[in-house]
């Protein structure tokens, strides 16, 4: 079980920092060789199932995920969201929060806990510095892209 942190700053107002990353097909234009497709009516809510499928022919696997907590921000407020992974590869969670930084900038944390099935613990540290690098560049790319 691999467990990480991420947190930047953007230079966005707290609304705009929350669609950026919640808007989970974006997530597609950012993750190589990614597919995201949400099966639930928009909009987002507790609920809301979405799958990303990675991979290449029969090198790929789903990774299907559940919004468990959906706090969006209000009144400038924070906002979280929570998301189960429910797949027979990729297991564990992910939450994601916005919260009212300095000078009308947002704080970002993309906090994670992921296991990776069949894969022993001593790859433990490689998958959370992968992890740690894809997960940081997608939150990058986002927090940048309107």
């Amino acid at each position: 079980m691999v467990t990480f942190l991420l947190q930047r700053t953007a230079p966005l107002p707290i609304d705009e920092a929350w669609r950026r990353l919640t808007e989970w097909s974006r997530h597609a234009d950012v993750v190589p060789l990614t597919r995201v497709t949400v099966l639930t009516d928009p909009p987002t809510h507790e609920g809301t199932v979405f799958v990303a499928r990675t991979g290449v022919g029969p090198l790929s696997f789903d990774d299907p995920m559940e919004v468990t907590v959906w706090e969006p921000p209000r009144d400038g407020g924070p906002g979280r969201c929570r998301l189960v992974k429910h797949g027979r590869i990729v297991r564990g969670w992910a939450e994601l929060a916005v919260y009212p930084g300095p000078g009308g900038r947002t704080r970002v944390t993309w906090h994670e806990e992921l296991s990776v099935r069949g894969l022993p613990s001593a790859f433990d540290p490689l998958v959370r510095q992968a992890s740690r690098a894809v997960f940081g560049r997608t939150v990058n790319t986002l927090l940048r892209t309107p």
